[in-house]
């Protein structure tokens, strides 16, 4: 086996519970949504959302109603949208800030990032979730602001997560060796993406802090 350079892990159902994600973000995100669009729609940063999501639909930007109903579908479908996950991130702002929940983090993931990153092996995040929301979980996490462990952080802007281009990408972004980097996943196929480009894997389920 190469020796790890680098690791790159997923962030639900392998630092911290999907649960959280469903049960408490998106339920926040869903029902705070349709006065967030309104309020927001013509600011430049949400905007160019609305924008790319009209495009995707083929209907007008300017129809909100529509816009919101398409959203709001997306997220009771947990449809993998970068366009969504980054207006989702927006408005989670208020909640981390409020102090309304805080990101949980598993044990033994806060464990071995910390020795990993004590070790002085480079630590980044990918995941599904945009950039702006991956910064906001591990800022306000339960273990507190965790996000000096971490390098940088990449999203699906780089590619789906499926996707053997994706790891590719990201490799050469950190400027690592593929056999020199470890993906962490509780997804099956995405390790197999993973492999594909080259990179060591581990199912996060089989992961054993002990050893």
């Amino acid at each position: 086996m190469n020796a790890i350079k680098a690791i790159v892990t997923d962030i639900e159902g392998t630092t911290s519970s999907i649960s959280f994600v469903r049960d408490v973000l998106f339920p926040y995100a869903r029902a705070a949504l349709p006065k967030f669009i309104e309020d927001n729609h013509s600011k430049l940063e949400v905007g160019l959302y609305i924008k790319r999501i009209a495009e995707e639909t083929q209907i007008s930007a300017n129809d909100l109603d529509s816009i919101i109903n398409i959203l709001i579908t997306w997220i009771d479908n947990d449809v993998k949208n970068t366009n969504l996950k980054a207006l989702q991130g927006m408005i989670w702002v208020d909640g981390y800030q409020n102090g309304t929940y805080a990101a949980p983090i598993y044990a033994d993931a806060y464990s071995k990032l910390l020795e990993w990153q004590q070790a002085g092996i480079p630590l980044y995040v990918y995941s599904s979730g945009s950039v702006p929301a991956q910064k906001l979980f591990f800022k306000h996490s339960q273990k507190g602001d965790l996000t000096v462990l971490f390098s940088n952080y990449f999203d699906t802007e780089i590619g789906g997560k499926r996707s053997a281009s994706s790891y590719s990408a990201i490799a050469e972004q950190i400027k690592t060796p593929a056999e020199n980097i470890l993906f962490l996943s509780d997804i099956v196929e995405e390790l197999d993406a993973a492999r594909e480009a080259g990179w060591q894997t581990r199912l996060a389920q089989e992961f054993d802090v002990r050893q």
